[in-house]
């Protein structure tokens, strides 16, 4: 099967209307109770595993969370255009069971990349909370950059004030008061710096899906930007590079989970992998 026709295929298949929905109604709720003071990515979005905010249902419920109007229209958008076409052909009980797995797949793999990151800039403020010595805070202040702003709350008062005691002690590093202070300011930053990774969308899935339209019909056209047309399989080939080489070659403020869309996209070429094997489902 290597070309998509359209012809006598239903519009909107029902796993793909329901997770329409479904996306749709978690994100007025999003914007509703922010205005409430109630932060629903902070319950839903998956955390690092070591935070105080991580839930293990949240493998689940971060695919349905979205950062913004465009974020949720793009996802929506390419979760209708690829989506509707593979249901129809897989049926609705393998489309969901690909679905769900490419999305929690891709979770996974953030969780992995994720850790690889947070671990050297965690050892920084163990060593000073162990140890407060001056060579340790230095290695912490010269090579950790702090993720509080003006904008981070409560703990922008108390982050000023450690930079006060870091001043105080590098002076006198006998200074145990400054140390007591540095050192009970870095327990309560571990905490909330752990709580800023959190991943939401349903990008992986996504991508997973766009893996999987490429395999399936590899010469389709699909039009960038409404007017550029590209075959499906070169189309697949380049975003998965494009990704690839944006995770290795991360830029600064760049909060894009690049990884978690390629592990949508293995988790799915695995999966198909293994139903092609089992000859439940032809590829090309």
């Amino acid at each position: 099967m290597s070309q998509y026709r359209p012809t006598g295929f239903k519009m909107l298949p029902p796993v793909v209307k329901n997770l329409l929905i479904i996306n749709t109604l978690v994100f007025i709720a999003m914007l509703s109770l922010q205005k409430a003071g109630i932060d629903l990515t902070a319950i839903l979005g998956l955390h690092y595993p070591g935070a105080g905010d991580f839930r293990v249902w949240q493998f689940i419920t971060y695919m349905f969370m979205h950062g913004g109007f465009t974020h949720i229209l793009f996802n929506m958008f390419a979760l209708w255009m690829f989506g509707n076409v593979i249901e129809n052909v897989w049926g609705p009980k393998r489309f969901l069971t690909y679905y769900m797995v490419t999305g929690i797949g891709a979770g996974l793999t953030y969780i992995v990349w994720i850790s690889f990151s947070v671990a050297p800039q965690l050892s920084l403020i163990n060593h000073v909370i162990e140890d407060p010595s001056i060579n340790n805070l230095s290695d912490l202040v010269s090579q950790h950059r702090f993720a509080v702003s003006q904008y981070s709350g409560a703990i922008w008062s108390d982050f000023l004030q450690f930079q006060d005691s870091v001043k105080a002690f590098e002076l006198n590093p006998h200074n145990n008061l400054a140390a007591q202070k540095i050192v009970t300011f870095l327990s309560e930053y571990k905490a909330y710096y752990l709580n800023q990774h959190v991943v939401v969308g349903a990008s992986g899935a996504v991508f997973g899906l766009l893996l999987a339209f490429g395999m399936m019909f590899p010469d389709s056209l699909i039009y960038v930007y409404f007017a550029i047309p590209v075959k499906a399989k070169w189309f697949v080939i380049f975003y998965g590079a494009a990704e690839l080489f944006s995770g290795v070659y991360n830029r600064p403020g760049d909060n894009v989970a690049h990884f978690a869309h390629l592990g949508g996209m293995l988790f799915g070429y695995l999966m198909l992998l293994y139903w092609k094997k089992k000859g439940i489902l032809r590829t090309n």
